[in-house]
């Protein structure tokens, strides 16, 4: 039980820096950051809501699952997707530094492989759900 509020604690959180962000991006951005680093802004602001999304999905399925470590893997790799992914769009448009793209592609795949890994915990308990 302890893992999975910590997962939709996380997941809350994300959301809402996700709402947060997004709205400083519109109102505290536009204007003052040419548009491709806004754009980037707002992609990352996008996918941070997403997988917020995401990761609540994997706390409440970790609510009525003891044994779903595929799922709690999952949650990581959206975590640890997200950070790399969203921070370094953030980051990059923060701070016209290009070069932090290269870690984008990285968060990508952790979440591509956060979405893997909650397709197989789904597969795996569908004999369990009634």
């Amino acid at each position: 039980m302890k893992r999975a509020s910590n997962w939709l604690t996380v997941g809350a959180l994300c959301g809402l820096l996700s709402v947060a962000l997004g709205a400083f991006g519109a109102h505290g951005l536009k204007g003052k950051i040419e548009p491709q680093l806004l754009a980037n802004w707002d992609t990352a602001a996008s996918y941070l809501g997403l997988h917020a999304g995401a990761i609540l999905a994997c706390g409440l399925i970790l609510l009525g699952v003891r044994e779903a470590t595929s799922i709690g893997a999952a949650a990581w790799a959206f975590l640890i997707g997200a950070a790399l992914f969203c921070g370094s769009l953030f980051l990059m448009a923060l701070t016209g530094e290009r070069q932090l793209g290269m870690i984008t592609p990285i968060g990508g795949v952790a979440l591509l492989i956060g979405w893997s890994l909650l397709a197989l915990g789904a597969w795996r308990l569908r004999g369990a759900a009634h």
